[in-house]
């Protein structure tokens, strides 16, 4: 299980793949069901979808 959270290192994050169980270390755990980054130039954005329903957010 990865624990995904602000001080997961951006190499971390991007070895995160689709059906890996990963959790926010509070109340969201589940299997990555997608992944979706966003750059805006100041942050990068990871957004995990579980196949729970919830999303994990990770800025960095």
């Amino acid at each position: 299980m990865k624990r995904l959270n602000s001080d997961t290192s951006n190499e971390e994050l991007q070895d995160v793949k689709k059906g890996d169980l990963v959790t926010d270390t509070f109340s969201k755990t589940g299997l990555v069901e997608s992944i979706e980054v966003t750059d805006d130039s100041l942050y990068r954005t990871y957004q995990f979808h579980l196949v729970t329903g919830r999303v994990i957010t990770v800025k960095k």
